[in-house]
């Protein structure tokens, strides 16, 4: 049974591996004959033999892959048409999810009335949204859409699949509200649920101080809505491996399920108090435990609903009513048995949970924690002090193997690891659990003095749980760091950490190997580069510049990207992409340090993120062509001792025999306010033994005629070019591209930004040139990587296939 159920899993994540749907009827031939197959196998409960076996899992292979491409194959329908991206549309819909604060305005799910022609369900954002805007409430708005798109990096996170998983079929803004709002919220069920959700989370906010910084985490712990959690407090919380707790997890809707069972168990017992007034007491009419039972699956639902139902909510919620089922039966299933239910009921609801990490480490942790309880325990502690303490290493064990279950999957999916983990849940698991989780659901349910009451203690208790948490993760050696290491490593891993896990007969020597064999993917650094070559990567970070140079031993960093909304503009940390985009990618790439750190000018777009990348890890030089103290390059307190300096003509260096040439701008003008911060620009030549590259910044036609007449055609002449200014009509002149003669162009620019880069002129001028032009809103992240006379060029989606994102033929 087992086997069946998980061969529809795999089904499920095999056909998310593919770049393209099958076609026609394949999929519901699929789909029927892998259905029809499973539901025989679970209905003729006999003996089969091995031959008969193997057809059926695979059978059941066919079916997952098959429904999740039938249900792939309707959601891509629901996308927007491309002939309505960027134009005024009129719709009516409803405020279908809770409201979340955006970078400006709110940003919410809006489900149209009338999706013949549309899709059913949007984003939107809202600059100028009331602040009592509520699920539920009907609107006419005049908003503008474009076509799911996101930025492509390996590793990095992929907004088209979320936006497909969610349901959502376009993304956008509104530019007008028309009229005044209905309320609709009796109309579905969804919505009411919604509005509940939203109610109770204000709710929760509403009951404490406006300053209060932990407001938002209780308010997560209640109704799991995350949007409103600092990102500094999350940095706090991933670097301590405690972020599993900061939602609804599956440990409290186990805890108020098993409360609430034990409750009804206890009422029903007792007819609730009435058995002298009633005919017959009401465990003769129905047992006690089967009343318990339904009262911890309506407990667990009703939270579940609550936490919106996400990954961890649904494995739980689907564990406890398949454990409900059996029990109910008179059945104790195996714990493995209910884990692959539980999977199998998950997947079949919702079939691209299969690329969460939520399900991924939900069902991983389970699975060690059933390992775990396995193990024999000491049961002859005879004194209550004895069997306290045999309870306490029993959780501590639990804790250790979870730790260490969870290593492989935790450096495959983020590459890093909490080394505190251990200890920060230690002391977060009885404080969350059992204080201020239960603390906070109970306010959630009182008016508001009482609720102030009871949730001024959780806050201070979450207080003084961060300031430990923050002092912990401030040690340098909280976090282990590793680069995404290959199938063949993670196989290792997972078996070593099976056998650091194994029962206790298992000898030192096998525990060793165990060590031994999570050594090559604990130990994965960069990908190597041969003396004298180079590896440039354009990472994708939308409209702006961030180009990553590695030599054999050291790494370059050419700008910063962008930074996002208000937030960065008021030198909030984490507003950029620095944080969200650069630092994971340079931490899947094995990246520790940066030698160098290069921001050729001040302008958002360029220096947005050199704050976080100068936070997250260490920095060891820093170029600059901005004004000295300029507030982007202000480093953090944790890099004080970094001072920029300014980029001037005529620096040269060498790395592993690949040369650094900085060609632009002269000396004394980096620091020049008085001239524009365009001209200003770092322009900076890498050649290696054969090939180079050269990076421009946003220079104009104007500094490109001074490049001319200062240097040499060899100086300037290049194989590979990142185009200046994002490909705008004030560069790229035909004279410079004559000079330079690249063969590659790298456009970095947005997915139809507002710039409208590159400009059509401009690209048609790359392409008289016959130049290879790759664009990044077309291609994503860009790596190339010299190997002599030869190189070797990959674009991150046309590479990297996924029928939910588009790849057009590259380059152009």
């Amino acid at each position: 049974m087992r086997l069946f159920l998980l061969a529809f899993v795999a089904g499920c994540w095999w056909l998310q591996q593919q770049g393209s749907l099958p076609r026609g009827g394949a999929v519901w031939v699929l789909a029927a004959a892998g259905l029809l197959a499973a539901a025989l196998a679970l209905c003729l409960r006999t003996r089969w033999p091995g031959w008969a076996r193997v057809a059926w899992i695979v059978l059941s292979l066919l079916a997952g892959f098959g429904c999740s491409a039938w249900r792939a194959e309707v959601r891509l329908a629901q996308r927007l048409a491309p002939g309505l991206e960027g134009v005024d549309l009129q719709l009516s819909g409803v405020v279908a999810g809770l409201p979340a604060q955006a970078a400006r305005g709110l940003r919410f799910v809006f489900a149209l009335d009338d999706a013949a022609a549309m899709p059913p369900r949007v984003l939107l954002g809202w600059e100028d949204a009331p602040a009592s805007l509520r699920p539920g409430e009907r609107y006419v708005f005049t908003v503008r859409l474009r076509q799911p798109h996101g930025l492509a990096n390996p590793h990095g996170f992929d907004y088209e699949f979320w936006l497909m998983a969610a349901g959502l079929g376009a993304t956008g803004y509104v530019r007008d509200a028309i009229g005044e709002p209905q309320d609709a919220v009796g109309e579905r069920l969804a919505w009411r649920i919604a509005r509940w959700r939203a109610q109770v989370r204000d709710h929760v906010l509403q009951s404490l101080p406006p300053d209060a910084r932990f407001a938002p985490v209780l308010a997560a712990l209640v109704v799991g809505d995350q949007h409103g959690i600092q990102q500094r407090d999350w940095t706090v919380f991933t670097r301590t491996g405690i972020g599993h707790l900061i939602s609804i997890s599956g440990l409290h809707i186990t805890m108020i399920s098993g409360l609430f069972s034990s409750i009804v168990y206890w009422l029903w017992r007792h007819s609730f108090g009435l058995g002298r007034w009633l005919p017959r007491p009401l465990p003769l009419w129905w047992p006690a435990r089967r009343a318990a039972l339904v009262g911890a699956v309506i407990a667990a639902l009703v939270y579940g609903l609550l936490a919106g139902m996400q990954v961890p909510a649904l494995r739980t919620v689907s564990m406890l009513v398949v454990a409900a089922l059996a029990l109910w039966s008179g059945r104790t299933p195996p714990a493995s048995l209910v884990l692959a239910w539980a999977a199998f009921v998950a997947i079949g609801l919702d079939p691209w949970a299969v690329l969460s990490p939520g399900f991924w480490l939900s069902f991983g942790a389970v699975g060690v924690i059933f390992l775990a309880a396995a193990q024999p325990a000491n049961q002859s502690a005879p004194t209550r002090w004895q069997r306290v303490r045999a309870s306490l290493a029993q959780a501590a064990r639990t804790q250790w193997c979870v730790t260490i279950g969870l290593v492989p999957l935790t450096l495959l999916l983020f590459q890093q690891v909490s080394v505190i983990s251990p200890l920060a849940n230690a002391a977060a698991i009885p404080l969350i659990s059992l204080l201020v989780t239960p603390m906070a659901l109970l306010a959630a349910a009182m008016p508001a003095p009482l609720a102030g009451w009871l949730l001024s203690p959780a806050h201070l208790l979450l207080h003084w749980l961060v300031l430990g948490l923050e002092w912990l993760s401030a040690l340098p050696w909280a976090v282990w760091q590793a680069a995404r290491a290959g199938p063949v490593a993670l196989a290792l891993a997972v078996l070593g950490s099976l056998l650091l896990l194994a029962p206790v007969p298992c000898g030192v020597r096998a525990r060793l190997h165990g060590v031994v064999l999570l050594l090559p993917m604990v130990l994965a650094g960069r990908q190597p580069v041969a003396h004298g070559e180079f590896r440039a990567t354009a990472i994708d970070i939308g409209q702006g510049t961030a180009v990553l140079v590695e030599t054999r031993s050291r790494v370059l960093l050419y700008d910063a990207g962008p930074a996002y909304g208000w937030g960065a503009a008021r030198g909030e940390p984490g507003n950029s992409a620095g944080a969200r985009d650069i630092v994971p990618f340079l931490r899947s790439a094995g990246v520790r340090r940066l030698d160098t750190l290069v921001i050729s000018h001040e302008d958002a777009d360029h220096a947005g993120g050199a704050r976080d990348i100068m936070a997250a890890l260490p920095v060891d030089s820093l170029l600059s062509g901005a004004p000295q103290g300029h507030r982007l390059l202000v480093p953090p307190a944790s890099a004080a001792h970094l001072e920029a300096q300014p980029c001037e003509a005529g620096q040269q260096w060498e790395w592993d025999g690949v040369r650094f040439a900085m060609l632009h701008p002269l000396p004394g003008n980096a620091q020049n306010a008085a001239i524009n911060s365009n001209a200003r620009s770092c322009v900076l030549k890498v050649a290696g033994s054969a090939r180079s590259l050269l990076l421009t910044g946003d220079i104009g036609r104007r500094d490109e005629a001074a490049l001319l007449a200062r240097l040499s055609t060899q100086d300037l002449r290049a194989d590979f070019l990142q185009v200046p200014h994002h490909g705008s009509n004030t560069s790229s002149s035909g004279a410079f591209l004559a000079v330079v003669a690249p063969e590659v162009a790298l456009f970095q620019v947005g997915y139809r930004n507002r710039h409208r880069h590159p400009r059509p002129e401009i690209w048609g001028r790359y392409g008289s040139h016959e130049i290879a032009r790759y664009r990044s809103d077309e291609t994503g992240a860009v790596q190339l990587t010299t190997r002599g006379e030869s190189y070797a060029l990959q674009a991150y989606r046309q590479h990297a296939r996924r029928y939910w994102r588009a790849a057009p033929p590259a380059p152009r």
